[in-house]
């Protein structure tokens, strides 16, 4: 298993764990080929059935519940991010004439990744509301959000682009595509 694959399971996987403190726990043998169906509908099934299956109360949502559930991981994947941008943000044990500079573009990568929160967070709503295209919407802007931080880092040619934000990024955007994959099942 390759390092970035590694990175999105762990991420996944103590999401889940806080999650599973934060549910009462129940025991359900639901319909896990309905999660499987959905997820062959993904760009990534691998991803989405161990998100979903790590989920407890997968096993009995409808399509509709298993969006909800990718949503919320990003979400929390989103959160996460921004809180590793945030503790990056911290005096270094030394400076250079870069530290400012890298300083203000993490701190509107920070910036970036709240509003893909935000996003996501819209969703939500959208899916309750069974508004399937601005829900659509609103993960397509959520995953474009890490694109800006991104670009930031391209503009200073002597800042490097952080090998952990690229796996943050990375697993961000494959976790909006599969929520994305959902939402077009659910348009039909």
């Amino acid at each position: 298993m390759d390092t970035f694959h590694s990175f999105v399971l762990v991420l996944v996987l103590s999401i889940s764990f806080t999650n599973f403190f934060q549910q009462p726990f129940a025991y359900v043998n639901g319909d896990t080929d309905l999660i499987q169906r959905t997820c062959k509908t993904t760009k990534y099934y691998d991803l989405c059935l161990s998100s979903l299956k790590s989920d407890s109360t997968s096993p009995v949502a409808d399509t509709k519940g298993l969006a909800v559930i990718m949503v919320k991981i990003g979400m929390a994947n989103a959160t996460s991010t921004n809180s590793y941008l945030t503790s990056q943000l911290l005096p270094p044990k030394t400076t250079n004439s870069n530290d400012a500079l890298k300083k203000r573009v993490l701190k509107e990568c920070a910036e970036k990744y709240s509003y893909a929160g935000d996003a996501l967070k819209s969703t939500l709503q959208n899916l309750k509301d069974e508004l399937y295209d601005y829900a659509n919407m609103n993960v397509m802007a959520a995953a474009d959000y890490p694109n800006v931080c991104r670009n930031a880092f391209k503009r200073h040619p002597n800042l490097v682009y952080p090998k952990q934000l690229a796996l943050r990024e990375n697993s961000f955007k494959h976790i909006c595509d599969v929520v994305l994959g959902i939402i077009d099942v659910l348009g039909w």
